[in-house]
């Protein structure tokens, strides 16, 4: 047989099988089944005659590109510059040297409490923060924040001009309409207005708020952050009647009990420098600090802990109550059983420590929890000794901010608010949701003004927008915690010509309306009245009901002075001091947080001392740094 013959006999063979068998395998049963549709399918979506991708670049086409780029490239060099002509200094600027770094001492702001720093520039260019270590906010330390606010001011994205709409205005047109706008609210004493801050220490603007009272009498200021220390200040007026503001003292407190405080993941580095302090070891001092907390999340105040107890969110009143009754407050109960030999364990650690123990409440916690803590800081005995209070740094505290800004959606609501001006934050952004100042509401606002570094979701819904001054830019004063009043004084010439919370405020008086920041804080510490002399005892606050007679009422604190620092040339300055009698207030509240009054006395004293002296210091004697007028950027 041939091999042709072969070939076809083998051929047949094959198609003969698969006739009467098929394929072996298939991949689907559509395959299988082998109907028209599934045809169609595989045609579309398999083509055979589909045409291969050719990715390889040709020496044509390398030249094409290449030869484009290079024109391109050559266009942006085509700028006519203007003629500039270099002229050598006739006289040299004292300490100024290329290449030689200069330090400024200024301070930030960040949630209204001021942080001392030492502001690094290259030929009057900042370019590094480090903490000022003659200031009682920083003593030497920053935050990531205080570092990463150098970018801000470089930041290619902030807000470069006034706008209108999003069209760029100059300053003089907005004054010129916010004056005109203010003077037609001026004839029902500013009833429409309100002006929208973030938490403000400032003295100079919280003046200028308060001369601004008197000629618009009816304009409101609402203070408002989403992260506050609302709790705190409600806490203290459960415990003392009245709010104020505990400063700790870390550095002197041998045992330290944290109710979900986290003092590691703030931003008050001179909290940490002192508890650092605490737990040094040498051979003078053998015996650190102990710290105890009790917390409800994981948290770097936990992991440092030499005692963690994790407990439930919703038991931090109740074991607070324990916690209090164990260390012998007066009429103290607490429902909360567990964890009973930890607990007495380290109320006796505590009560062996008096005067030299602290208690700390986490600003989150509900007011109870701080109201508990104060107490048991008075049973301790550490008022006065771990722990003072002084009065609140920023003003309003007569209701907390969300009750302030719940006022102003309701005057919102109510068609109120005929003119909005927002200075800093975002209040669009991160305002609650039971009560947002949405788009919504902000239409239903005639005039609305923002002033902010950037533009945000608030400056979006605004009208006018005004480009604002970085705090390198600016002169301002603010308050540490501790109340010590700190300059803020500019390093740079402003990069677009921005202005600050002074200026804006400014437009609104009749008179002097366009002075410029540094000449505002300059008049406010030349007019105030500072002289050395003792704080004031001030009038006790009224009663709103008779108390019962009791040893809690006997027996009144003295009046005790805080020391402060002061250089030869800043004298404290006179004060009012509020009660600080925590037994005749706290008999009042003993039942609102849970505990039952009783006849024993709470604590002996309870010492309030007065803010440091608000005169700015000179916080650059050691380093012999020098005040100097801030250079333009050239």
């Amino acid at each position: 047989m041939s091999s042709s013959e072969t070939k076809t006999t083998f051929a047949s063979l094959r198609d003969k099988i698969l006739s009467q068998n098929g394929k072996d395998y298939w991949r689907s049963i559509e395959e299988h089944a082998d109907t028209p549709e599934f045809k169609e399918f595989i045609s579309q979506e398999y083509p055979h005659e589909i045409e291969e991708w050719d990715n390889s670049l040709s020496r044509r086409n390398f030249v094409k590109v290449m030869g484009a780029s290079l024109a391109l490239a050559g266009l942006s060099g085509c700028v006519i510059q203007p003629p500039e002509k270099i002229v050598p200094y006739v006289r040299q600027p004292e300490g100024s040297l290329p290449g030689k770094p200069m330090f400024y001492a200024t301070a930030m702001s960040l949630g209204g409490v001021a942080t001392g720093l030492l502001a690094k520039a290259f030929e009057h260019r900042p370019v590094k923060v480090e903490g000022n270590p003659d200031h009682p906010g920083s003593r030497g330390a920053t935050d990531v924040l205080a570092q990463a606010s150098v970018l801000d001011m470089y930041d290619p994205d902030r807000s470069q001009e006034v706008s209108f709409r999003g069209s760029p205005k100059t300053w003089e047109s907005f004054m010129t309409e916010f004056r005109l706008a203010v003077e037609n609210n001026r004839r029902d004493g500013g009833a429409g207005v309100r002006f929208l801050t973030e938490t403000i220490t400032s003295p100079t603007l919280i003046d200028q708020f308060t001369k601004l009272k008197a000629e618009l009498p009816n304009a409101k200021w609402i203070q408002y952050e989403p992260i506050n220390n609302d709790n705190a200040l409600s806490g203290a007026k459960l415990a003392f009647g009245t709010a104020v503001q505990p400063i700790y003292k870390f550095d002197k407190a041998e045992r330290i009990l944290s109710l979900d405080a986290d003092i590691f993941s703030g931003f008050n580095v001179a909290y940490l420098k002192d508890f650092a302090k605490g737990r040094a070891f040498n051979e003078e001092k053998k015996d650190i600090s102990r710290l105890y907390s009790v917390e409800t999340t994981v948290s770097l105040t936990g992991a440092k802990a030499d005692h963690r107890l994790a407990v439930k969110p919703s038991q931090m009143a109740e074991i607070a109550k324990a916690i209090a009754k164990a260390v012998g407050v007066a009429g103290a109960t607490s429902t909360y059983t567990e964890n009973a030999a930890w607990i007495a364990a380290m109320a006796k650690d505590l009560s062996e420590h008096k005067g030299r123990s602290l208690v700390v409440a986490g600003d989150h916690q509900a007011p109870v929890v701080h109201a508990l803590a104060h107490a048991i800081n008075a049973a301790l005995g550490n008022a006065g000794q771990t722990v003072v209070y002084i009065d609140p740094l920023s003003p309003g505290t007569d209701k907390t901010q969300v009750e302030h800004f719940k006022e102003l959606i309701g005057d919102i609501d109510g068609g109120r608010v005929k003119m909005l001006v927002v200075l800093g934050g975002n209040p669009v952004y991160n305002s609650p949701a039971d009560f947002k100042l949405s788009a919504e509401r902000m239409n239903k606002i005639a005039l609305r003004v923002h002033l902010g570094l950037h533009q945000d979701e608030t400056a979006e819904l605004c009208q006018w927008n005004v480009h604002g001054k970085h705090y390198f830019e600016g002169w301002s004063d603010a308050r540490a915690f501790d109340g010590t009043a700190t300059i803020v004084q500019p390093i740079i010439a402003p990069l677009y010509d921005g202005k600050n919370f002074h200026e804006l405020v400014q437009l609104c008086f009749k008179d002097n309306f366009d002075k410029k920041d540094a000449d505002i804080v300059k008049a406010y510490w030349q007019a105030a009245t500072i002289t050395a002399a003792a704080a004031k005892p001030a009038e006790p606050v009224k009663a709103e009901a008779k108390p019962d007679a009791s040893p809690l009422e006997k027996k009144l604190p003295k009046r005790q002075l805080r020391p402060t620092r002061q250089t030869s040339k800043c004298q404290s300055r006179r004060l009012r001091q509020l009660p600080r009698s925590l037994q005749a207030r706290l008999q009042r509240h003993l039942r609102i947080i849970g505990i039952r009054p009783s006849t024993t006395a709470l604590c002996q004293t309870l010492p309030r001392h007065p803010r440091p002296s608000p005169r700015p210091r000179r916080f650059w004697p050691s380093l012999k740094l020098k005040q100097r007028v801030p250079v333009a950027l050239r």
